[in-house]
């Protein structure tokens, strides 16, 4: 049987991850306790003493504002704790799944970016991403680097739960509308993942020459302004007692609301490649937000 090592296990990919792994093999499940990101020395020895076939990296430093003003807290976890797991990958032979962002590119342009288009990150959360993807190539280990872009699920915090709690006690909300990407569920990513370990373990030709890097986003495209007027419009479709309509989402400029870090105005990230190698279809984002929107109203949250 297959040992699969899932680190991150308790974010909202991770926990995904949990449900979407278990049916590959025997699967150990480390959180932030059990496999501190921070400790390189503690990350390599449970890597080598458990020697897993695969290892699953949803560990991140996330804190995108936060990176930059602690720069070496997210180098450690997004590139030097990568880096350690790509060299007992290596050792061991095993294949480190690990999940990037659209934050590697500077989003110039309108047209969304193939996996070797040039990189030009803005952000110390981007720099040290890329540094982290860099660090696994560069170790010679076998890979999948999956870039993903606005991730959400229905467990934590995200863009389209904080939309409808503030459309819950606003009657006008304002949100940026000159920033375009791809909501991507976390369900989506881990089903994803799975599919393509699967077809990597029962396709030697395959597994031969996939080791890379690939977009994992939904398809199609959105602003976050018109990703708001989405979200808030299902739930109020499904029942849901909110004080701004769609339609009180009043578009700004990124220039209105500055942070401590640049995001990219295009995020658009190109899917293709990761369709048409592994046979996966990635649907519309609007697909998965629906989802996440009924289980919320259902559960009572929204």
């Amino acid at each position: 049987m297959k040992k699969i090592l899932l680190l991150g296990a308790n974010g909202q990919v991770g926990w995904e991850l949990q449900r979407a792994l278990a049916p590959l093999g025997q699967l150990l499940v480390c959180d932030r306790h059990s496999a501190d990101l921070s400790d390189l020395g503690g990350l390599s020895a449970l890597i080598r003493q458990e020697k897993p076939d695969t290892i699953v990296n949803a560990g991140a430093y996330t804190a995108v504002d936060k990176a930059e003003s602690h720069v070496a807290d997210a180098r450690r976890i997004n590139a030097d704790a990568v880096s350690a797991m790509a060299q007992a990958a290596r050792e061991i032979d095993a294949c480190l799944v690990h999940y990037s962002t659209d934050y590697v590119f500077d989003g110039s342009g309108s047209t969304p970016f193939s996996e070797d288009a040039p990189t030009n990150p803005l952000s110390v959360y981007g720099q040290t991403k890329l540094e982290g993807e860099l660090a696994i190539r560069e170790s010679g280990c076998r890979h999948l680097i999956f870039r993903t872009s606005w991730v959400y699920a229905s467990r934590g915090a995200n863009f389209a739960k904080t939309m409808l709690r503030l459309a819950k006690e606003r009657e006008e909300l304002r949100v940026i509308a000159d920033q375009f990407g791809a909501p991507t569920s976390a369900e989506l990513i881990a089903d994803i993942t799975a599919l393509v370990l699967q077809r990597l373990a029962h396709d030697s030709e395959l597994n031969a020459y996939a080791s890379g890097t690939y977009h994992l986003v939904a398809s199609g495209e959105t602003s976050w302004h018109s990703y708001a007027q989405f979200v808030i419009g299902e739930a109020i479709r499904l029942g849901s007692d909110l004080r701004a309509a769609p339609e009180r989402v009043i578009p700004i400029a990124t220039s209105e609301y500055p942070l401590p870090a640049k995001r990219p105005a295009n995020s658009r990230l190109a899917n293709d490649k990761l369709q048409r190698t592994f046979d996966v279809q990635l649907p519309h984002w609007e697909y998965h937000a629906q989802r996440m929107i009924r289980e919320l109203v259902d559960q009572g949250t929204v």
